[in-house]
């Protein structure tokens, strides 16, 4: 299966196909076809996650050498040199044929499957497939069912083309994909326009990440010389490699990630990305869209971790993006109503702490913060798409349409309780093994600015969560209409997400022996030495205590008799709270920036400024221009054709008729005139003769 993996990401586009084509006339409107496919998708997913243990499991059996390297080695080991330094050097499993050629340069196409991809594989898989089934009910009697239902394969099709890419170019194919289906699903109900301006925002956002991000993939290819992945993380790690072209490939890369992974500045589009419908929005945070990022910084990490120096320690670019952007995003998800954008906030937090996790030199924990957050993160928005499904007449509305839902959703409300604690890294739960190893690499890698940072995201998480469980779950019902619990087709997909949210984190649970996740999934070919630090007992104890003290003081502030506990009536009664309640609903006035200052001024400002140039400059250039051309002509016409040419051709005519009148007097036509001219041509011959001598 490894060798054809590519059958994965296949069977979802050929489901993109089948259900546009036919989906209308099938009994469940196409929905049995993409539910089909995604599901055997997924077990061939599995299949190649079987294999893939078992190939590195057999290749350390045959004494290829322990995988895990403790202490401070900073050493960048391309593969060659892998196996003098212990790694077990398990190469990935590759196939590709030519593309296109162009200047002697051949332009391949295939897949490159290693313990990085398997493990994407299974998430995109699972989670898409926990969508597709979620979405029979939920999406149920939807004016564009079956176009939801293809798009949603091939939205699934796209990101799994991304994981196998071999190379740069591939991988933007599939990127690019990926932002168009966004695009298309978030705009799904577009006759609403704050749903098609939100898809809208969501394109040009990304998009102007994506500029970025097309000039770093040019740039390291012109360093590389290749456009093959491999190729590019032994040239990275290289002792000849050109370091500034590696920093600014890096930087431009860099901002690729930080549009379609939602990071600060260009985090915007993702809290009105939840426009979309809840399926969606799940997909997005979960296993696709702004997971791509992360997922593209991991699997060219060489070159961010040697364009940024990342083994020198201190504040690089990446770090401080993700280290910014888990303070903003926690910050904005306590003030807002709208239980979806509550989640898209926690998401753009929970990226943070993934590329922060990069940026210090925390690969593996990076990578199992994604594997963990993918299914609690996506249990999260489904129960809030079940919560808004039977619980609250179809919205999202916490403060105003929520409340006491536990007693009428026990199902949604446990599964939601669980998701919510493994979110704030509560103990045993998944969060907490991932984010942990997080907090752990960052205090023992010279990077404790950050480890500062991630408890005080922790914190905050867990605060922000309490109040969302509280308005949601707890206190008087405040919706219309009669709450229940909803149907299997739903609650069946939040128990399996559940369930991993439970275990998921067990699979690096240093404390108990097991680092099967760092033994499987982190490469050990063209890959640098990392640091992998123990398990701190004291750090993880005061990360559950951190949490557990934001659970507390947000428990303290609103499950109180009143609605808002302390907090009711605050922004009201002080001026400064007022003020920065202000600031915070306006989320930091980015969007007015954005909006109100470049956007509205390229088409007010610059608009009139090009217009008038247009009209006055360009245009008045080209008429001179034609004025002059015409004067030119006229000129030509009156001096060069009508006088001089004409004119000559005029004199030679009139000449010639003078010459042909008088020849007409000798070429008369008259015989008797003829014999004149000659007896007068003799009679003068001879006069002549006569003279002379």
């Amino acid at each position: 299966m490894l060798r054809n993996a590519w059958l994965i990401p296949l069977l979802p586009a050929i489901s993109f196909v089948l259900i546009l084509l036919v989906g209308k006339r099938l009994p469940r409107k196409g929905a049995e076809v993409g539910v089909g496919m995604v599901g055997a998708s997924f077990a061939l997913s599995c299949v190649a996650l079987v294999q893939w243990i078992q190939r590195v499991d057999d290749h350390e059996g045959s004494g290829g050498g322990g995988h895990a390297v403790r202490g401070l080695a900073k050493a960048l080991v391309p593969a060659q040199e892998a196996a003098e330094h212990g790694l077990p050097g398990v190469a990935a499993v590759t196939r590709s044929f030519t593309w296109w050629q162009n200047g002697g340069v051949k332009f391949d196409v295939g897949i490159q499957i290693d313990g990085l991809a398997v493990m994407m594989m299974f998430v995109v898989t699972f989670v898409s497939f926990m969508v597709h089934v979620y979405s029979t009910s939920y999406m149920e009697g939807d004016r564009r069912f079956t176009h939801f239902y293809a798009l949603l394969s091939l939205f699934t099709a796209s990101m799994l083309l991304l994981v196998v890419a071999n190379n740069t170019l591939e991988l933007l194919v599939g990127w690019e994909l990926v932002g168009l289906c966004s695009f298309v699903l978030i705009g799904h109900w577009w006759e609403e326009k704050p749903n098609s301006d939100a898809a809208v925002k969501a394109f040009l956002t990304t998009r102007t990440g994506d500029v970025g991000f097309m000039i770093g993939i040019i740039i390291i290819f012109f360093a590389a010389g290749t456009f093959d992945i491999n190729g590019i993380n032994e040239y990275a790690l290289s002792d000849g490699a050109n370091h500034t072209l590696l920093v600014v490939g890096a930087s431009c890369l860099l901002l690729g990630i930080i549009g379609k992974s939602g990071q600060f500045p260009l985090h915007t589009w993702l809290p009105d990305a939840m426009a979309g419908p809840t399926p969606v929005s799940a997909l997005i945070h979960a296993a696709t869209m702004v997971v791509a990022g992360v997922y593209f910084g991991a699997r060219l990490f060489p070159v961010f971790y040697e364009g940024f120096s990342i083994d020198a320690g201190g504040i690089n670019a990446m770090a401080l993006i993700g280290g910014i952007t888990i303070v903003i995003g926690a910050v904005l998800a306590f003030v807002q109503r709208d239980i979806k954008k509550v989640l898209a906030y926690s998401t753009i937090s929970q990226i943070g702490y993934m590329v922060m996790a990069l940026g210090v030199g925390a690969w593996v924990a990076a990578v199992f913060h994604l594997f963990t957050h993918a299914f609690f993160k996506a249990l999260l928005f489904l129960g809030a798409g079940s919560v808004s499904h039977s619980g609250s007449h179809h919205s999202f509305d916490m403060k105003n349409d929520m409340g006491g839902l536990r007693k009428h959703m026990p199902i949604t409300f446990w599964t939601f309780m669980i998701g919510s604690l493994a979110l704030a890294g509560i103990f045993p739960l998944a969060g907490f093994w991932s984010k942990d190893e997080i907090l752990a690499t960052a205090g023992h890698a010279d990077f404790e600015f950050f480890l500062v940072v991630g408890l005080l995201g922790a914190f905050m998480t867990a605060a922000y969560m309490t109040r969302c469980v509280y308005l949601t779950f707890f206190g008087e019902y405040r919706g219309h209409g009669q709450p229940h619990e909803s149907p299997p087709a739903i609650t069946v997909p939040l128990i399996a997400l559940a369930g991993l949210s439970v275990v998921a984190g067990l699979i690096n649970a240093a404390p108990l022996g097991i680092e099967k996740f760092t033994e499987w999934f982190e490469p050990g070919v063209a890959f640098p030495v990392l640091e992998h630090a123990d398990f701190n007992y004291t750090l993880a104890t005061v990360s559950v205590l951190t949490a557990l003290i934001g659970i507390g003081i947000a428990a303290y502030l609103w499950f109180q008799e009143e609605e808002l506990g302390a907090f009711k009536g605050l922004t009201q009664r002080n001026t400064l709270a007022h003020a920065g309640y202000a600031f915070l609903e306006n989320k930091y006035y980015l969007d007015a920036l954005y909006e109100n200052v470049i956007v509205a001024s390229i088409k007010g400002a610059i608009a009139n400024v090009s217009y008038w140039v247009n009209q006055h400059v360009i245009d008045g250039i080209v008429n001179a221009l034609g004025r002059g051309a015409t004067t030119v002509g006229r000129a030509t016409y009156d001096a060069l054709d009508q006088r001089a040419v004409d004119g000559a051709y005029n004199g030679i005519a009139e000449a010639t008729g003078d010459t042909g009148g008088l020849l007409r007097y000798v070429q008369s036509g008259r015989v008797q005139r003829y014999a004149l001219t000659l007896f007068a041509a003799v009679g003068a011959l001879s006069l002549a003769l006569w003279l002379v001598y």
